[in-house]
């Protein structure tokens, strides 16, 4: 899997979604991240059906919403992502969210261990799953998720959930690295430690984001339409940040940094409500 890649949620028309994906392969990208709920699979299918790069050199991500946990519903979500993508075999599928309060999730994992040992998944993981959570399903399965795609960024770097993935090999990968809308006087990417580390190295401070987020061991999927801020993001690996750079970074971090959703409490089914 790239370290780097591209977020598809909510890209708007047909016409915009699969000119994104072909700009996006003619910056270099290669890890493309949809969701079944994302309502885009069959735009994000033609985009990569028309970007002049073979499938085995493509990496497609996407997930089970929250409708279809339980181990009959998991099966039959696979079945309709893979149609609406036009493949035979999804890279990587994530459950989105583990919605404690039904207590599916390990039964919905069981189904994706299951799917996967038939070929038509790559690798399994998880998304916005708490350590606790993902005991369960290893302690209840044996099975490691691959990734678990979590909230991460400067304001809320999740440490101990970071530090949990590596010791199981697990990836963390970053959702909303810029920090969405942002806790706090500024947004994330106003933040003047941030610009100042950036003037440093010559780069935009998204470009500080991601390479603090490579560096920590960790993926990234942001989004982004325009071929300057593609270009711009994948463009993060080209540098390092010192020492002194990323102790200031996790200087930054704050308990009352999240922004999106609480994984313990989420638990929208119509996507419109979230």
């Amino acid at each position: 899997m790239p370290q780097l890649g591209l977020g598809l949620m909510r890209f708007g028309s047909e016409s915009e979604t699969v000119a994104v994906l072909s700009r996006a392969v003619s910056a270099g990208y290669r890890l493309f991240d949809s969701a079944a709920v994302y309502g885009n699979e069959q735009l994000v299918g033609e985009g990569l059906r028309q970007c002049g790069v073979v499938r085995q050199d493509l990496f497609v991500t996407t997930k089970l919403w929250n409708t279809e946990h339980g181990r009959l519903k998991a099966r039959a979500a696979l079945t309709g992502s893979l149609d609406r993508l036009g493949l035979d075999q999804i890279d990587l599928y994530l459950i989105h969210w583990p919605l404690p309060m039904e207590d599916l999730y390990v039964d919905t994992w069981r189904a994706l261990i299951e799917l996967q040992g038939e070929g038509l998944i790559g690798s399994i993981g998880v998304s916005n799953h708490t350590q606790e959570q993902l005991v369960r399903l290893i302690e209840a399965t044996g099975v490691v998720p691959a990734v678990n795609q979590i909230e991460m960024h400067p304001r809320f770097q999740q440490h101990m959930l970071h530090e949990f993935h590596k010791q199981h090999g697990i990836v963390s990968q970053a959702w909303s690295p810029f920090g969405g809308g942002g806790t706090g006087e500024v947004p994330v990417l106003s933040e003047p430690v941030l610009i100042k580390i950036a003037a440093k190295h010559d780069c935009t401070v998204s470009q500080v984001i991601l390479r603090w987020l490579t560096q920590l061991g960790a993926s990234a999927i942001p989004k982004a339409t325009s071929m300057k801020h593609l270009a711009e993001n994948i463009g993060a690996l080209a540098f390092d940040l010192d020492h002194a750079d990323m102790v200031e970074i996790a200087s930054l971090d704050s308990e009352y940094g999240r922004t999106g959703p609480n994984p313990m409490t989420f638990a929208v089914k119509d996507w419109s409500a979230s």
